[in-house]
């Protein structure tokens, strides 16, 4: 059976906490929440005004936390993944007034609209647990560490997929001294190439597919530098993003960056090697995107206000938009699959056979019954 009441109370507790310092607080308990969570976790009775002083990016992602651990934390949640994989990819957005992060992006608002990116980290559970308003003319790779490095959910994925974009040779080297697995689904696969640690080992058939070599001597001599860097990561001392900046634009010269890209290589050339090798890794990859692009259609669909745009170019109000728009796809992931595991738990009760294989294929994000602009009682009373 489903969650019982005292169950999704204490949820709701839980979730009010995130607001408890808002400066616009009235209830007693000393808290504020958005309207669009209201019903999804019944708050009917209750809608509290939120004012800006709420919406800050401590709040907003302490309440995304809450709703990610709490879906995490289902029986059901169980039927789609473990929480172990993740992805991450770049969704486009217009953009009415100038912006740091606006940039034109012809491809999809013409030569005269700008548009920004929201880059948005996705568990195999559906729960979206990272989403960073970015430009859309830079190489999203630089953001994916910043999602993983930055989360603070019980939910903890050690494998990482993402599209070409989201991979190159120093990514792949981070995330192998990070102890974390890069499976990117690359595009143009024959134009990949392979990388060897010994010039001299042949390899048969695919020895065209081989580059060059990867020299170990390098590796070795800067390995407390490139400890230095991983550690300073993990432990969140230095951002992500800016550490992948300073690397990605290093000269030939830097011995650092060229011991990481080295490593980099030969961790790619293992994952090209599995891929064309393991038909699993192929699906188990291609599934996950998928559960990241579905999302992205909810996020769409439920970006109801301005036409789905961005009217004013502020980072920090594009920030809490973006952070909102997140957080009400986790209400409503959370609600579809309370739901979800309350019916099959009456079905089963009742003596049907309701197997896990087949709720694994039941999207948890439908929303044919959401009504994304709200519903208004304008009676007198």
């Amino acid at each position: 059976m489903g969650p019982s009441l005292s169950q999704e109370r204490d949820s709701s507790s839980r979730l009010a906490s995130s607001y408890a310092h808002c400066e616009c607080a009235t209830e007693p308990s000393g808290f504020c929440v958005s309207r669009a969570l209201t019903f999804p976790l019944g708050w009917n009775k209750t809608l509290v005004t939120l004012r800006a002083g709420c919406l800050r990016p401590e709040t907003l992602k302490a309440a995304n936390r809450v709703l990610v651990d709490f879906h995490h934390r289902l029986p059901l949640s169980a039927v789609w993944g473990t929480g172990i994989r993740s992805s991450s990819d770049g969704q486009r957005f217009a953009v009415q007034q100038d912006s740091k992060i606006g940039a034109y992006y012809p491809r999809y608002f013409g030569y005269y609209g700008n548009a920004l990116t929201l880059y948005t980290h996705v568990t195999d559970q559906f729960g979206v647990y990272s989403t960073q308003p970015v430009s859309c003319i830079i190489r999203e790779s630089l953001y994916v560490l910043a999602g993983l490095l930055g989360n603070d959910t019980v939910v903890r994925p050690k494998i990482h997929h993402t599209d070409t974009h989201g991979s190159t040779h120093q990514i792949f080297g981070l995330f192998r001294l990070l102890g974390l697995a890069l499976q990117p689904r690359l595009a143009k696969l024959r134009h990949q190439r392979l990388f060897k640690l010994n010039k001299d080992r042949r390899y048969g058939a695919l020895e065209p597919l081989f580059e060059g070599t990867v020299p170990d001597d390098l590796r070795r001599e800067l390995w407390d530098g490139l400890m230095r860097v991983t550690d300073s990561l993990r432990s969140r001392h230095s951002a992500p993003d800016a550490v992948v900046q300073r690397l990605a634009n290093a000269s030939g010269a830097d011995r650092l960056a060229k011991a990481l890209t080295g490593i980099g290589k030969v961790d790619k050339t293992i994952f090209l090697l599995r891929w064309l090798h393991d038909p699993e890794l192929r699906g188990d990859t291609g599934i996950q995107l998928n559960r990241g692009e579905h999302r992205q259609s909810l996020a769409r669909w439920l970006f109801f206000a301005n036409q789905g745009e961005f009217r004013d170019g502020d980072y920090e109000e594009i920030m809490n938009k973006a952070s909102c728009l997140s957080l009400i796809s986790n209400a409503v992931l959370v609600w579809n699959s309370v739901q979800i595991q309350r019916i099959v738990g009456e079905l089963r009760g009742s003596g049907h056979s309701v197997r896990d294989e087949d709720l694994a294929r039941v999207s948890p994000l439908l929303r044919a019954h959401v009504i994304p602009n709200g519903s208004y009682d304008l009676s007198v009373r």
